[in-house]
């Protein structure tokens, strides 16, 4: 196959950022899919059947009413889980759970298995495009700097990655569940000495949901920036081959 037309594409730069092919452990996507249905979709680059099965989680969870009853299990009052349980929508909800479980890890060999083909081909990367609205460019990030910032933050890390529209996702989406859950009330409550106030405002129906949310916004960035990084070595060995492959010059990349 000649190499300046490969069949498959490695990656897609547009002004909401680059979408890619990588290898992915699916495994790994399945955990993210069962910590938060649509995690694993969003890890895979799939970012419209990520964003409705997210929604799908939140408002299948909310009507019913999992989130409580996982609470009332993990203090032992199984009788007010059982009674809390509103059963037409959690039946729904457990559907769409194994859904997206089994979802995640199919795409996710079937990318891997494109992925190889793509390297195999050479396929082109680009290292950047211009937009009236936006420019991206492929360099170098900090894969400890994404995660940090999406941990204290989810979303920062993704706006470091230059994935704007799930940034602008998660970082709303973060903020309905801190205002719904009050996290920050309860936080100014600790602050001044108040622990059982500080208790009494939490609405744990919406904190169950920060914690995957965090490390999962964390864990993202982190990848993704090591992503970006291992593009931009293959976009420069792929320029550089290309120039210098006629020549005695033998140049080594890592």
């Amino acid at each position: 196959m000649n190499s300046s037309s490969p069949r498959r594409i490695m990656s897609v730069i547009s002004p909401g950022g680059v979408t890619y092919l990588k290898y992915k452990n699916p495994l790994m996507v399945v955990w993210w899919s069962a910590a938060f249905p649509g995690f694993g979709h969003l890890f895979i680059n799939q970012y419209i059947r990520g964003v409705l099965l997210t929604l799908a989680e939140v408002i299948l969870n909310t009507l019913a009413h999992i989130n409580q009853a996982l609470m009332y299990s993990y203090t032992g009052r199984f009788q007010m889980a059982k009674d809390i349980l509103e059963m037409r929508w959690a039946v729904a909800y457990m559907l769409i759970y194994m859904l997206s479980i089994w979802d995640s890890y199919v795409n996710a060999k079937t990318l891997n298995k494109t992925y190889r083909m793509a390297v195999l081909e050479n396929a082109r990367i680009s290292p950047g495009s211009m937009y009236a609205r936006e420019i991206q460019v492929l360099d170098r990030r900090s894969r400890l700097s994404a995660a940090l910032m999406s941990l204290f933050f989810p979303g920062m890390g993704q706006f470091y990655n230059q994935r704007i529209g799930l940034a602008l996702y998660a970082v709303f989406w973060w903020g309905v569940y801190s205002s719904l859950s009050f996290v920050p009330v309860s936080l100014h409550r600790l602050l001044l000495g108040d622990l059982p106030g500080s208790l009494e405002v939490l609405r744990c129906h919406w904190l169950l949901f920060m914690p995957s949310v965090a490390g999962g916004a964390a864990y993202h960035a982190f990848e993704t920036a090591g992503e970006r990084n291992n593009l931009l070595r293959m976009e420069q060995r792929q320029y550089l081959q290309e120039r210098y492959g006629d020549t005695d010059v033998r140049i080594f990349l890592r």
